[in-house]
């Protein structure tokens, strides 16, 4: 009887796996796909705590804003300097080697910055350093590990596998954070720091086993050991590479190109003016603004439910589209609606249309850019996504200044879905499949 039961429960009526079996497939068809999740999950957990307890370690030390400011630029520069070099370190070198190295990197930065904070040794030069080299090796890690995922979610499990993955990261933004302020509420930043290094330790542990079941799977004869490009090409022909492959595929370079502008819109309304709006314009209690960017995540998932329910989509295009459309619609009603619920209603619906978008741009590439080379694109791909960000961020602050932040918001919202609607009128992208 409780066969029947389970059997029934995970199938439709008509004898089709049900929305909840294909989308839990990926941990039951891939090992491979579950160690490389998990290892994914836990290090994200850990960094998750520290992103709350950094900026209270900074203004602990300084008070200033603008100190917090030039951190995040220490931060972010190796980041995005990296990235174009990063392509080609993927494309010719092991990636879970690469996985292993930033890991067992990111274990020693975070293990110091504990000891230095339990022992009152934290200054504000150590801080930096760390900072730099913590990003150096976030840069490097990124495009490691989309391509890696490229090659572990095949296409029997890649709707469900990308919107399992993006769940994962919405439930860390949702756990991650108040954990963070619950540790320094009650004990050290310096408990922050260890926790995170023990994350990493935990993730390194998931890709040591990732790679040996990997290299199991090679000496059987199921994949092919050299996916990647062990070449001596030049360093200028290895990196038009990337361009090449872009150009070859309007939907990509488009879409990159796009989404670098409609990025400063979205993310500057959502990194600037979203905190302004509760706190400042409404003045809401800080609880309630929290609330709002949970509901952000609670949509994501609801999204990435949606879409990895199913193993096929038609009109992908207009389908990515139209989340981002619906993305940029929630926060243009941010700029109109005052009523408390209204503007948690707006946030979740502002998660699920960036959701749908994001999973069917990631399942996009992972179909369209060869093995070899998804390092190169995956990095190109952050370079240009992070690399106006902070233009944006100033832009923003700069505008809502002068012209008010409920304004701003309208505008750049309104900025953002149109040029969501100029991609569309463009057939490669209206009619990507």
């Amino acid at each position: 009887m409780d066969t029947q039961n389970s059997t029934l429960s995970s199938t439709s009526p008509e004898g089709r796996p049900s929305a909840w079996a294909t989308f839990t497939s990926p941990l039951k068809q891939s090992k491979a796909f579950t160690l490389l999740w998990l290892g994914h999950w836990i290090a994200m957990l850990g960094s998750s705590v520290t992103t709350v307890i950094l900026p209270l370690v900074i203004y602990s030390l300084t008070g200033s804003t603008t100190i917090m400011g030039l951190a995040m630029t220490v931060y972010m520069l190796p980041n995005v300097l990296i990235l174009p070099f990063a392509g080609m370190i993927v494309d010719r070198i092991d990636r879970i080697r690469l996985l292993l190295f930033t890991n067992i990197a990111r274990f020693g930065l975070m293990f110091i910055a504990a000891v230095l904070m339990f022992t009152g040794g934290m200054k504000l030069p150590a801080l930096f350093v760390g900072l730099a080299l913590y990003g150096l090796m976030d840069g490097i890690f990124n495009p490691a590990y989309s391509a890696l995922r490229a090659q572990v979610f095949t296409p029997d499990i890649r709707n469900a596998a990308n919107a399992l993955s993006q769940i994962s990261i919405q439930a860390v933004r949702l756990l991650g954070p108040p954990l963070g302020g619950f540790i320094v509420s009650f004990s050290s930043p310096g408990i922050g720091f260890g926790l995170d290094s023990i994350a990493y330790l935990i993730s390194f542990a998931c890709f040591w086993m990732l790679s040996a079941h990997l290299a199991s799977i090679i000496g059987k004869g199921q994949v092919d050991p050299e996916q990647q490009d062990q070449g001596g090409q030049h360093f200028l022909k290895d990196f038009i590479a990337g361009f090449t492959i872009l150009k070859s595929h309007p939907w990509l370079w488009i879409t990159i190109l796009a989404f670098s502008f409609i990025n400063i819109c979205y993310s500057g309304i959502i990194a600037v003016l979203i905190p302004w709006l509760f706190k400042v314009h409404h003045g809401y209690n800080p609880v309630v603004y929290g609330i709002a960017m949970a509901s952000s995540g609670i949509g994501a998932m609801l999204g990435a439910f949606v879409y990895g329910s199913r193993k096929h989509w038609k009109h992908r295009g207009l389908l990515a589209y139209l989340g981002a459309f619906v993305s940029g619609l929630a926060l243009l009603l941010l700029s109109v609606v005052t009523w408390m619920p209204g503007l948690i209603m707006s946030m979740m619906l502002e998660g699920f249309g960036i959701m749908i978008f994001a999973i069917i741009w990631e399942t996009s590439l992972q179909e369209l850019v060869p093995a070899e080379s998804f390092g190169r694109v995956a990095s190109l791909d952050l370079m240009f996504s992070f690399a106006l960000l902070p233009v944006g961020y100033l832009a923003v602050g700069a505008v809502a200044d002068k012209l008010g932040g409920m304004f701003t918001i309208g505008m750049f919202a309104t900025i953002g879905m149109c040029i969501v609607l100029g991609v569309l009128s463009v057939p490669h992208i209206r009619r990507f499949q």
